[in-house]
């Protein structure tokens, strides 16, 4: 089984994120790899360990994005493919989801899989854009795998009434939900290990990505600007009987909240 595992850096929302007259303060941050996409590379790993196969690792992104494809090599993915892209900051989900398009041309695989969506978007759109460009079947939200083959594979979606099961013919694309996994952690020996894997860089026009298909001329989506969410107000604790303390709480939902008016 040949997997691919497209993987985005974004910034780490653990962190304290600023934002500055509509912009996001890039001074101080910190990168990894999305949380979903580290919850599919492990979808991944847990799949060609019971069948066979290897998992190949595929970013876009400037030279920083190398140190989160290492972090994947390190987990334990076999090879690795790094898009060089500078200045990818007008770029949408359509945009992304053509240059992974182009990307992918000529490569042989049975199964793209990634995460649902990414951390700093939340879009959840370029991997359904890039199933549907490629002419390949596609299931979104997978929350468990089963019946693994070299041709079919079933699947188990969370879906709005509860999970679907979903057969498909391979190759096809899915995308996980980060409740699938824990992701496990890169080991000091896959780190020693990852330094000799292959990873593999090209750029933009070696892939046939022409300035058109680059940045706000090939999105269908524009960011004016960033807004900081405002700050959550402290809650109430009530203590006492549950009987008092549901009253306290109704009541405040009522004419405080209007939650219930």
């Amino acid at each position: 089984m040949e997997i691919i595992v497209p993987v985005k850096q974004v910034p780490d929302v653990e962190l304290n994120i600023k934002v500055k007259d509509g912009a996001i303060v890039e001074e101080g941050l910190s990168y990894v790899i999305s949380s979903w996409d580290e919850t599919a590379l492990e979808a991944a790993l847990q799949i060609t360990e019971d069948v066979g196969g290897e998992v190949t690792l595929l970013t876009i992104g400037p030279e920083k994005a190398a140190e989160s494809l290492r972090k994947g090599l390190a987990i334990g993915a076999h090879k690795a493919i790094h898009v060089k892209y500078d200045d990818a900051k007008e770029t949408d989900s359509f945009a992304y989801a053509k240059i992974l398009q182009k990307a992918l041309e000529g490569r042989s695989y049975d199964l793209l899989l990634t995460g649902k969506q990414a951390q700093d978007t939340d879009a959840g759109l370029t991997a359904p854009m890039l199933a549907e460009f490629i002419g390949l079947p596609q299931v979104t939200n997978i929350i468990r795998f089963s019946d693994v083959s070299d041709g079919r594979i079933t699947l188990h979606r969370m879906g709005d009434h509860g999970t679907e099961v979903v057969e498909m013919n391979l190759p096809g694309v899915v995308t996980v939900n980060d409740s699938l996994n824990e992701p496990r952690l890169a080991s000091m020996r896959g780190i020693m290990m990852a330094k000799k894997k292959p990873l593999e860089e090209v750029d933009l026009d070696g892939i046939g990505v022409s300035a058109e298909m680059r940045g706000a001329p090939a999105s269908m989506t524009e960011v004016l600007q960033y807004e900081k969410p405002d700050s959550r107000k402290e809650g109430k604790t009530f203590e006492g009987e549950e009987a008092d303390t549901v009253k306290q709480a109704m009541e405040l939902l009522v004419s405080e909240a209007k939650f219930l008016a």
